[in-house]
């Protein structure tokens, strides 16, 4: 009889428990890492996370443990869903525990700060594994729906397409339906800089303009993402997909999406510090748009959205005086 596949979901904020709850359904026996004990005690004596996904009943075949040498024992697949600028420091502590062949899959969608790195090329790093032991989950991939077992697609993303496929298979359950896929690159770049355009949208969406604006943004926050993928090397197709125009949409439309809610209040004049104070968990886009701008430059491609992202959040420069100047600079053809 074969054994059930086995996963160690290291991280419990609302999108690592909401695919603890996929792979689970999918008939994965699941172990969720946890830093805190009563965090722990509530999803094993509950089978629910009150913390983050409140309301929403886990599977039996669940469970949780603070102890990462316990979650990571035996894992076939070692998904990291934490937050991207806290995965080097993390992952080189749990490295030495983790199972042997085990694959690490990457739910994070971010760049490293200071090395303009992609979350699978820290994990590659860290955990001193090669690019076909390295898998990404993205797309279009709203936690509280997902709980809700509400119908969404999804892009696996791996080197190696036999590893991809067996990915697919862990977490494809009725109401998720995962695409495999070999531009680990692009999936990536898709998932990082929607955040940043996300931003941006939310802003424009806090300034109280229109859709024609938030429609503008999102084109051409998708043009300067294909234009940094291909500068990279990837398929240009990605960005068509799930991992490019399916997650733009849904980040930039939904009032789920944390960067979406966290520019919205940038954009009604609250402050980062206060803007900050109120968003209980991980915007990546106000890190990450720094790090997008770095990796941009690296390459030597024009980015004027997210470098206007980065004045705002970053540089402290109002609102209205940012979109003034970003639809100030000089016309050119659109296919540039």
């Amino acid at each position: 009889m074969t054994r059930p596949v086995k996963a160690a979901v290291f991280g419990t904020g609302s999108w690592g428990t909401a695919f603890a709850m996929v792979l689970a359904d999918a008939g994965c026996d699941v172990t969720l890492w946890a830093r805190r004990r009563e965090l722990v005690d509530a999803v094993n004596a509950t089978h629910t996370n009150p913390d983050y996904l409140p309301g929403v009943e886990l599977p039996p075949n669940v469970r949780a443990t603070t102890d990462p040498a316990e979650a990571a024992a035996g894992a076939d697949f070692t998904v990291l869903a934490i937050p991207s600028q806290t995965l080097r420091g993390n992952l080189a502590e749990w490295a030495p525990l983790l199972a042997p062949d085990t694959v690490l899959v990457s739910l994070m969608k971010g760049i490293e700060l200071g090395t303009a790195k992609r979350m699978s090329e820290v994990i590659e790093e860290v955990a001193k594994v090669p690019a076909h032991r390295v898998a990404v989950v993205t797309g279009p991939n709203l936690a509280r729906e997902i709980a809700a077992r509400q119908p969404a697609a999804s892009v696996v993303a791996c080197s190696d397409e036999a590893v991809a496929q067996r990915l697919q298979a862990a977490c494809h359950t009725p109401y998720f339906r995962p695409y495999t896929n070999t531009d680990v690159v692009g999936c990536e770049l898709g998932g990082a800089v929607k955040n940043v355009i996300g931003l941006a949208v939310g802003i424009a969406d806090g300034m109280g303009l229109g859709d024609n604006t938030k429609g503008s943004l999102i084109t051409r926050g998708l043009a300067e993402t294909t234009r940094l993928g291909l500068a990279m090397g990837a398929d240009p197709l990605t960005f068509s997909g799930l991992a490019g125009l399916g997650d733009l949409v849904a980040t930039c439309s939904s009032p789920l999406s944390r960067n979406h809610t966290f520019g919205t209040n940038l954009g009604r004049g609250m402050t980062l510090e206060e803007t900050i104070a109120v968003t209980k968990q991980t915007a990546e886009g106000v890190k990450s748009c720094e790090s997008v701008a770095d990796l941009a430059r690296r390459h030597g491609v024009d980015m004027p959205i997210t470098d206007t992202v980065v004045d705002i959040v970053h540089n402290g420069k109002p609102p209205l005086l940012a979109l003034k100047d970003l639809m100030a600079r000089s016309a050119k053809p659109e296919r540039r």
